[in-house]
């Protein structure tokens, strides 16, 4: 479903679409840990996609200067992230059958939150 805006009873092209949501999960992760961490990633492929109002992944893996990979994930709205981290992301970080979690292959985590508020693709698209 999309979200429109705008003032009541304007023309739909005055009004434009509820922006969408970007978070990004900051990963501080040492050299040591870097296959750990791309390989948890790998093993979960594709755990968010079913989640309603998600958007987009991408796991950004640093070139050079910084040990900090950048979680990147798009939604519909708050309401949508909350919903998914309240639920199959909590469930997914609680270990496994006997509640054992392997060590975390990142030293520190921040989230950082965006509003869209301008996006464009290519001509076409």
């Amino acid at each position: 479903m999309i979200q429109i805006r705008g003032p009541v009873g304007a023309p739909l092209d005055k009004r434009c679409h509820v922006p969408s949501v970007v978070k990004i999960n900051v990963l501080t992760v040492p050299a040591e840990q870097r296959e750990v961490l791309e390989k948890r990633f790998a093993s979960r492929a594709h755990a968010v996609e079913d989640s309603d109002g998600f958007e987009w992944f991408e796991l950004l893996r640093p070139v050079e200067g910084t040990e900090q990979y950048l979680v990147y994930t798009r939604w519909r709205d708050e309401e949508a992230f909350q919903a998914w981290m309240e639920g199959p992301m909590k469930s997914a970080h609680q270990g496994g059958a006997e509640g054992e979690r392997p060590k975390p292959a990142a030293s520190g985590s921040t989230l950082w939150s965006f509003d869209v508020v301008q996006s464009t693709g290519p001509k076409g698209a």
